[in-house]
């Protein structure tokens, strides 16, 4: 056993009540660090000594009775809370004891940890998702059980329950993409709570016999060699479809590169005829940091120009600005992101191409056509900044037929 917990007198500065704090003090034997926790109580030397200090004394009435079986009750939650962590931890130890006893078994309390460590983490996008989830759940659970979210607990969580959302969500129009994302993040945050030994494993509602994610082969979202043309030359009808059609190619022509680190591109970041950047969304995933370097092209170095900031001492495009908070960026560049798919729509439904097109699309038209020209799939997955060469190879599943096609087709002409 890690700690020592014990309640004790702080009677190092009296009150005005002529009364001292009584304390929950919890020492660390391996940090060697002791921590007290007010718990609102006042008491006199006397009544500390004869409430608390000794234990022989059973004949305690009224209100001195009451309040040594409410210092006990909290002696008793605070060892129980310490002995159920594999390794004493005062952060973890603070979280568990001054919570609600219902907390533990509470869906939106375990959520709401998970939501707040993102954001303090800035990781707006994130904690979004989990808000997202947490909503949706919150929808089924009070349309169709009657149970506000914040008295939903995890063993109401059965496999029919989940089935049952699963129809909810189908019959509200909602994809099985959509349902697989917020089952998984839901699984995330049973596993949290199993992890710090606030529910059992034994409820566990998901796995083999039990409920089933829904698998969903993602469609892939990619332009061809003419259609790029067709969109590479269409004509635009005012400055808004110009600056969506020239920020979707540019980051077609950068590899694919993410709204997000168009965004945070700095000019610190180019040097001569290229720039190197971490990509936002794999940083934080991985220990090793990987340099993604792009080779500036006549129409890249164009863009930058035509709408690059007359300041060189900060981000490149005035998308967000150096004084921008992480909320305030993730607000910044979801409506940035909104107005190019929302204009280069506009430009694909006039010359028709697909009238979903949206910059996810740009990245999938950068890997496709690289591997239709013959480049390596050892290059694309560098390019991509996949971790491994595997994930590379499923980003490609669903191309094949067409590539076989393509293959078939091509081999009479000589």
């Amino acid at each position: 056993m890690g700690y020592n917990i014990s309640i004790v007198l702080d009677e190092r500065r009296i009150k005005e009540n002529g009364k001292y704090p009584v304390k929950l003090r919890v020492y660390n034997k391996f940090t060697k660090k002791v921590k007290r926790y007010s718990l609102d109580i006042d008491l006199t030397t006397k009544e500390f000594e004869t409430i608390w200090i000794n234990p022989e004394n059973k004949n305690l009435r009224g209100s001195n009775n009451e309040m040594r079986l409410k210092l006990q009750s909290i002696e008793t939650r605070a060892n129980n809370e310490a002995k159920e962590m594999t390794a004493f931890d005062f952060s973890k130890f603070e979280t568990k004891l001054f919570r609600k006893s219902s907390d533990k078994n509470n869906v939106q309390y375990h959520f709401n940890l998970v939501i707040q460590k993102n954001t303090k983490n800035d990781k707006i996008g994130t904690a979004e998702s989990y808000k997202y989830t947490l909503n949706s759940l919150a929808k089924f659970s009070q349309d169709q059980n009657n149970c506000p979210i914040n008295k939903l607990t995890f063993d109401a969580i059965t496999i029919d329950w989940l089935n049952d959302y699963q129809k909810f969500m189908i019959a509200k129009g909602k994809s099985y993409t959509t349902i697989a994302i917020y089952t998984r993040t839901l699984r995330v945050i049973f596993n949290n709570a199993i992890e710090a030994n606030d529910i059992s494993k034994d409820i566990y509602p998901f796995g083999k016999n039990k409920y089933k994610i829904p698998r969903t082969k993602k469609v892939k979202k990619a332009l061809n060699s003419l259609q790029l043309k067709k969109l590479f030359e269409a004509e635009v009808l005012n400055d808004n479809e110009k600056q969506a059609k020239d920020f979707w190619f540019f980051s077609y022509a950068c590899n694919g590169m993410n709204l997000k680190d168009i965004a945070l591109l700095k000019y610190s970041d180019i040097k001569n005829d290229s720039f190197s950047y971490y990509r936002a969304k794999t940083f934080d995933k991985t220990a090793e940091k990987t340099t993604i370097t792009i080779y500036l092209t006549d129409f890249t170095k164009r863009i930058i120009l035509e709408y690059g900031n007359n300041n060189k001492n900060g981000y490149v495009f005035n998308i967000v600005t150096q004084k921008d908070d992480s909320a305030i960026q993730y607000k910044k560049i979801k409506n940035f992101t909104r107005y190019i798919n929302d204009h280069i729509k506009r430009i694909a439904n006039r010359n028709d191409l697909p009238n979903d097109l949206s910059t996810y699309w740009a990245r999938h038209s950068f890997a496709t056509n690289s591997l239709r020209k013959g480049a390596s799939m050892e290059f694309i997955s560098e390019a991509l900044n996949h971790s491994d060469l595997s994930v590379t190879k499923n980003y490609f599943a669903g191309f094949e037929d067409e590539a076989k096609k393509e293959f078939a087709n091509s081999l009479l002409d000589f």
